[in-house]
């Protein structure tokens, strides 16, 4: 995490942090392993049973490998950034999914001690009607960003803690600067 020194309220000028899920590269490895049956199956070629059955077996172990590969590897880590214009939000290696809240968008945050990622359907990027959007890459403490309309984007992250005071920093010194303008 870091926390670089910021203007005088005491907002750091980047605030950074990440969650990591290595269960995750169980589910790519299970993916890997149906994407080599496709393979294999395809250079065997074809047996008694004739073309069509090989060619159907061939590309649904390709698709549901590629699938389970790429879905699990998007959501091993997520990376959060926070600096004075916005919280930055890139999952995986390639930083896709990702989300940029713009600051001016928030009207507030708080501390999730546990998010659970049974109550959200599972890991990854989540919508749910009652609780709105959310990245759970892990079992533990995150974010809780209000975005205003009744609109919430909630992300795990170690030192979820560090993350609400950051954003309420920034919050107080935006609400300074329109205020004193």
């Amino acid at each position: 995490m870091t926390h670089a020194p910021g203007p005088e309220t005491g907002a750091p000028k980047v605030w950074t942090g990440r969650a990591t899920n290595r269960m995750q590269w169980v589910l790519a490895a299970a993916g890997a392993a149906c994407l080599a049956l496709g393979i294999e199956l395809a250079v065997a070629g074809p047996d008694a049973s004739g073309v069509a059955p090989l060619v159907m077996s061939v590309v649904g172990c390709l698709a549901v490998g590629l699938l389970v590969l790429f879905g699990t590897i998007a959501f091993t880590h997520v990376h959060v950034r926070i600096d004075r214009d916005a919280v930055h939000v890139r999952c995986g290696h390639i930083g896709l999914p990702r989300r940029r809240i713009p600051l001016d968008q928030v009207s507030g945050c708080q501390l999730a001690p546990l998010i659970s990622p049974r109550s959200w359907g599972g890991w990854g990027y989540r919508w749910r009607p009652e609780k709105g959007t959310a990245v759970v890459v892990r079992r533990g403490p995150g974010v809780v960003i209000e975005l205003g309309g009744g609109h919430r984007f909630t992300v795990t992250v170690d030192d979820a803690e560090g993350a609400v005071l950051a954003i309420r920093a920034w919050l107080r010194q935006r609400t300074r600067s329109v205020g004193g303008a």
